[in-house]
C-alpha cells in the first residue's frame, strides 16, 4: 500500500464530527452559508457571510445589480461580491 493512502477513507462518514462538514458556498476565504430568498422581494437573498480570520456578518444582496447591504463591513468585500454573484446565479437570478 503506498504511503499516501488516506487513512480517512477508510472512517465510516457517520463517524466524522459536524463541525469537519462543507460550508455553503466557499470562494477564496470568504465562505456563505444560511442563503435564503427575502419573503418580500423575490430578487433579494440574504445571507451569512464568514471569512477565515473568524469575522462574519449577515447581509443582503439585491440581485438586480449586485448591490450589498452594508455596503462595508468586517469581510472583504471583493470576495463577497464574487460569492453573492454566484449565489445570485444559483437562484435564478443573474445579477443584470
Amino acid at each position: 500500500m503506498p504511503l499516501d493512502f488516506a487513512p480517512q477513507a477508510l472512517i465510516p462518514q457517520s463517524w466524522i464530527p459536524q463541525a469537519l462538514a462543507e460550508p455553503g458556498l466557499c470562494i477564496g476565504p470568504v465562505c456563505a452559508d444560511q442563503i435564503t430568498r427575502s419573503a418580500k422581494h423575490h430578487f433579494q437573498l440574504r445571507l451569512r457571510v464568514s471569512d477565515q480570520q473568524g469575522h462574519h456578518e449577515r447581509l443582503v444582496v439585491d440581485c438586480r445589480d449586485g448591490r450589498l447591504s452594508p455596503a462595508t463591513g468586517p469581510v472583504e468585500r471583493g470576495y463577497v461580491a464574487a460569492v453573492t454573484r454566484r449565489a445570485c446565479r444559483l437562484s435564478g437570478e443573474p445579477i443584470g
